[in-house]
C-alpha cells in the first residue's frame, strides 16, 4: 500500500477533456460546496492572454506540465486537508498528461503521494466539444479517460465511474456516493 504525507477530505472530479466535470464542479458550487477550479485550464488560459500560442506550449509539453504541476501543488498546499472541497481535476492527472506527452514520471508520482484525497470521481466521456485549450480528439480523449483510471488505480484508489446523465443528476450521484462511503466507513 502507497503511504501518503496526509489524508484529505478531498474529492477529485476528474475525466477525459469534454466529460462534464467543469460543469458538475460548478453546480456543485451553486449548492454551497467549496470546489477549486482546474489549474491547468486557467494557467494554459492565462498564457493565451499574455500572447501564448497553444501549439507552442504543447511543442514544449515538458515545461508545461511541469507549470501546470508547480500551480496544482502550491493549490493543494493552500488548501484546509480537513475541509470537503471538490477539486477540478488532482495531482495525478498531471501523471496521465505527462505520460502521455512521453515525460519523466518520478516528480509527478512524488508530488501525487503528498496529499490523500478523500475520493476520486471519474466522469464518463460526452462528446469533444474543442475550444482554445481543448485541442484533443476523440481517439486522445478515450486513452486519457483509460490512463485516468490507471494512474489513479495504481495509487491506490478506487475510482468510482459517474455516468452520462444530467448535471444535476451527475452532482447528486456524486453525493449519494459520498454519503454511501460515509456510512460505510461507520
Amino acid at each position: 500500500m502507497l503511504e501518503y504525507k496526509v489524508k484529505t477530505n478531498w474529492c477529485v472530479i476528474t475525466g477525459a477533456p469534454s466529460s462534464g466535470k467543469t460543469s458538475v464542479i460548478e453546480e456543485l458550487a451553486r449548492r454551497g460546496y467549496h470546489t477549486e477550479p482546474e489549474e491547468a485550464r486557467s494557467f494554459i488560459e492565462a498564457c493565451l492572454r499574455r500572447g501564448k500560442k497553444i501549439e507552442n506550449m504543447r511543442k514544449h509539453s515538458d515545461w508545461l506540465q511541469r507549470e501546470i504541476l508547480y500551480f496544482e501543488r502550491r493549490r493543494e498546499r493552500q488548501l484546509d486537508y480537513k475541509e470537503l472541497i471538490f477539486l477540478d481535476r488532482g495531482i495525478p492527472d498531471s501523471l496521465t498528461y505527462s505520460r502521455l506527452a512521453g515525460l519523466e514520471l518520478s516528480t509527478v508520482k512524488s508530488v501525487a503521494r503528498e496529499f490523500q484525497y478523500h475520493a476520486v470521481f471519474i466522469f464518463d466521456r460526452l462528446s469533444i466539444v474543442k475550444d482554445g485549450v481543448r485541442t484533443e480528439n476523440d481517439t486522445l480523449a478515450q486513452q486519457i479517460d483509460l490512463d485516468l483510471q490507471r494512474d489513479y488505480t495504481d495509487l491506490g484508489y478506487s475510482p468510482v465511474r459517474v455516468p452520462v446523465i444530467s448535471i444535476p443528476e451527475r452532482a447528486d450521484f456524486v453525493l449519494r456516493e459520498l454519503e454511501k462511503q460515509s456510512l460505510s466507513a461507520l
